[in-house]
């Protein structure tokens, strides 16, 4: 029978270590805690079996690990994995046999080879947060602080479920504010497309027409036939301008100031910057609270959230935080000095640090500015369609007049 060494947490709050002997690490898990201790290491003995049958699966000889796809694995993907083991794990099943149970139903891929893995790790003793730990592209930080925090807290269960129900809504966001953008990014390219069609074939029949005469052009006529020469020598380049501006501005994030130069513009952007703050709030405030419920220390949750709210303007509001915090200070008063986050919003975290529920706080601010994202989004869209039809309606307008002015010209000279 395999023997586990496990470090454990007493009532006392003092660090206890020992030897358990247990069929699995499950049941090694249950016999720690019925001696009134919360594990927090637990690592099967070297000279113990590597492998244990496991119940109900077929002992079979050693999967050949394929290679790994370059790239991570969809969110979408670890949102159904992460659903499906919070239901196994609710059920009972050893955390082998789930991920074993997962990885058998998952198509052939990154995931299924990584679930493969996972599973012959912690097969091996090694706890769900250090295996998921070797792959960061697919499990991140905020990921793996929360499986450590459940094992730690013998509710892997609910955590998972909590983890789940997080992703799942900063999916949901993520998706209305890149939904609302697919309209006006196709309107600006069939009209860009258009435009381009003009300048080299209908601009060109006029200038040979204004040539034949020989009068001289008005200034915006001019203008936009040298514009179309412009576009008909160099029309190869066209499409090579949106990558060079994409590859420019991702080389200018890369640097601190530019990157907070940025960063600071999109804030401030109209109508845009508006939705950013708020999404970018609300990720924040979700992703603490989610944190903080699952027990992890609030120093650890705030590194863990600084780096994934997206925006250096934010992130850095958030160090100061992580300060004040170590230095025995409140999370209110650094927020409130940053600029960047509502009053209400302070006071709201305020008073959920006064009352001992800054999680809970925490969700119901997020839930209120996702509320406020989706308004936002839904008037975005109301505002940019007339705004699109009405710049596109100026710049044929444009195309129209100085095409005909030079025609209004020859026909006063006719009478």
């Amino acid at each position: 029978m395999p023997v586990f060494a496990y470090e454990a947490i007493n009532n006392d709050a003092q660090k206890v270590k020992g030897d358990v002997t247990a069929d699995s690490k499950d049941q090694a898990i249950k016999l720690i805690q019925e001696k009134g201790l919360r594990p927090t290491r637990l690592q099967m003995q070297k000279d113990a079996p590597a492998k244990r049958a496991v119940p109900g699966v077929e002992q079979a000889a050693p999967k050949k690990k394929g290679p790994l796809f370059k790239g991570g694995v969809k969110t979408a993907e670890i949102v159904t994995f992460t659903t499906q083991l919070s239901t196994l794990q609710d059920a009972g099943l050893p955390i082998v046999r789930s991920l074993n149970i997962l990885e058998e139903q998952q198509k052939p891929g990154r995931l299924k080879d990584e679930l493969e893995a996972i599973s012959e790790e912690v097969e091996q003793g090694s706890t769900f947060s250090e295996a998921l730990s070797k792959y960061p592209k697919s499990f991140n930080k905020l990921y793996i602080s929360m499986v450590k925090a459940g094992e730690a807290g013998g509710v892997l269960d609910v955590i998972l479920r909590r983890l789940a129900g997080f992703m799942e809504k900063s999916q949901k966001l993520r998706k209305k504010v890149k939904g609302a953008l697919i309209y006006p990014a196709a309107v600006i390219t069939v009209a860009a497309a258009i435009l381009v069609v003009i300048m080299l074939f209908v601009v060109p029949a006029f200038e040979k027409m204004f040539a034949d005469i020989g009068q001289s052009l008005p200034a915006p006529t001019q203008l936009l036939l040298s514009t179309s020469q412009a576009i008909q020598t160099y029309w190869f380049l066209l499409p090579g301008i949106p990558i060079l501006l994409v590859f420019s501005m991702k080389m200018v994030a890369r640097t601190e100031r530019g990157g907070r130069t940025l960063d600071a513009f999109k804030l401030k952007m109209p109508v845009f910057g508006n939705i950013i703050k708020k999404s970018s709030v609300a990720r924040f405030c979700r992703t603490l609270g989610t944190l903080i419920a699952s027990g992890v220390p609030i120093l650890e949750a705030l590194r863990i959230v600084r780096d994934a709210v997206g925006n250096i303007i934010i992130s850095n509001a958030i160090e100061d935080v992580h300060s004040s915090i170590r230095e025995g200070d409140t999370i209110a008063d650094p927020l409130r000095a940053s600029g960047i986050f509502d009053e209400l919003l302070v006071n709201m975290i305020d008073v959920g640090e006064e009352t001992g529920e800054l999680d809970k706080m925490l969700m119901k601010i997020a839930d209120n500015y996702e509320m406020d994202v989706d308004v936002a989004v839904e008037g975005m869209s109301s505002l940019l369609e007339p705004v699109l039809i009405v710049g596109m309606g100026l710049v044929v307008g444009f195309i129209v007049v100085s095409l005909f002015l030079p025609l209004v010209s020859i026909i006063k000279n006719i009478q």
